[in-house]
């Protein structure tokens, strides 16, 4: 009979140094090339409407497509979420430099939420039925529910235009109840929810940010557009108040001459 035995891993020492940012990799070994357009553009408006009004903005952090490393026995394992969105940690990494990766063990917060855009090779694993293989890294949806214990994951279909959401009650994701179709995430007095609407000159179904009560969190190019609108309208009112001031005038000059005609002096009218 053979005896087998299994080596655990060591213990950490108190003078091994972690890798940290600058040393694990930002590229992706596993997956060549770069994600379609949609996996691009997506990301991009859940980053410019994330914007928590209890929150200051440099103290939020959104990585889309980023190297997230979570486990401080394996530092070499990560996973790559579509987007997701941290609160209470610097925007930049120590207060000084973009990050390369986001390492959980060097940064202390782990995401608030996060957000994978389903595709036909990866969605059996986005919605945790994909089983995990021995001796191989968990899957996304056991490092999100049970290693990071990410409080809310959403998934997103573009070629169904469905989303679900789920929240972390206890150890285990449960359905989330949506409201009028959205995410209520209390926290960030945010909610997350579709829009049908342009973005990028792309008109279709869009995953973004919201107020609590459904109003949008605009983006920096429609707040621009809404100032210009703004100043357009402050200058057709005045342009206005101008020739309302001009009539106004003539019709006074007009009285005060039909007057002199009847022989009466406008000036000693009270």
């Amino acid at each position: 009979m053979t005896n087998i035995s299994i080596q655990s891993d060591p213990p950490l020492s108190a003078e091994q140094t972690l890798p940290t940012m600058y040393d694990l990799p930002s590229e992706n070994q596993e997956e060549a090339g770069l994600p379609d357009e949609f996996h691009y553009l997506q990301p991009e408006l859940l980053r410019q409407t994330f914007q928590p009004h209890n929150w200051y903005p440099n103290l939020l952090f959104c990585g889309s497509d980023m190297n997230l490393y979570y486990d401080v026995k394996h530092p070499s394992w990560y996973k790559r979420p579509d987007w997701f969105g941290v609160v209470g940690v610097p925007r930049l990494y120590e207060e000084q430099d973009m990050r390369l990766s986001y390492v959980v063990w060097q940064e202390g917060v782990n995401p608030l939420v996060v957000v994978e855009l389903l595709s036909p090779g990866t969605e059996d694993e986005d919605l945790g039925q994909k089983v995990r293989t021995l001796g191989k890294p968990a899957t996304k949806w056991e490092v999100y529910e049970q290693i990071l214990r990410v409080p809310y994951y959403v998934t997103f279909s573009r070629y169904t235009n469905k989303m679900q959401g789920f929240h972390l009650v206890g150890d285990r994701y449960q359905t989330a109840e949506l409201t009028n179709g959205r995410l209520l995430i209390p926290s960030i007095e945010l909610s997350l929810g579709l829009w049908q609407g342009s973005y990028s000159n792309i008109e279709r179904l869009w995953l973004r940010w919201m107020s609590m009560e459904g109003d949008l969190i605009p983006t920096p190019e429609e707040k621009a557009v809404a100032a210009q609108q703004q100043a357009i309208n402050a200058e057709e009112r005045a342009t206005n108040a101008e020739e309302r001031a001009t009539n106004a005038e003539v019709q006074a000059d007009r009285l005060a001459a039909k007057l002199r005609e009847l022989g009466i002096d406008p000036n000693e009218l009270s």
